[in-house]
């Protein structure tokens, strides 16, 4: 009966045991299914990493004790913050939303300027729309 060699999908070794076993020892599976999920998580904290960078400067803007403040969006791009990535939205009314970064958000308002807040309950968000 003639056999193929099977080899590790790790470490490419020749692999005795089984006939489906795919790795030669715990080591090389690990690795194996390790560098298949770093990729994964390695965006996933990209993204993270915005999204925290977003809520940073989002608090900044917003001084301690303040409900809410008008500052120029070109200013907060000017600070780093990405317009892509946000944590969730609030709908006020029919075309107006609230875009969050965690408990800190804004709304877009017209010529540049956006309304910063944070968010303490929906019916607090109501009185914005």
């Amino acid at each position: 009966m003639h056999r193929l060699k099977r080899h590790c999908l790790y470490c490419n070794s020749a692999i005795y045991g089984r006939a489906d076993k795919r790795f030669c020892g715990d080591n090389c599976r690990s690795g194996y299914n390790n560098g298949r999920r770093k990729d994964v998580e390695d965006e996933v904290n990209l993204i993270r990493n915005i999204l925290m960078r977003n809520r940073r400067i989002l608090s900044k803007v917003l001084k301690d004790g303040e409900e809410s403040v008008k500052f120029q969006k070109d200013r907060l791009s000017l600070m780093g913050y990405n317009f892509k990535y946000h944590t969730h939205h609030f709908l006020l009314g029919k075309d107006k939303l609230i875009w969050f970064n965690f408990e800190y958000g804004y709304l877009d308002l017209s010529n540049g300027w956006i309304l910063v807040l944070r968010d303490i309950g929906e019916n607090y968000l109501r009185k914005f729309g």
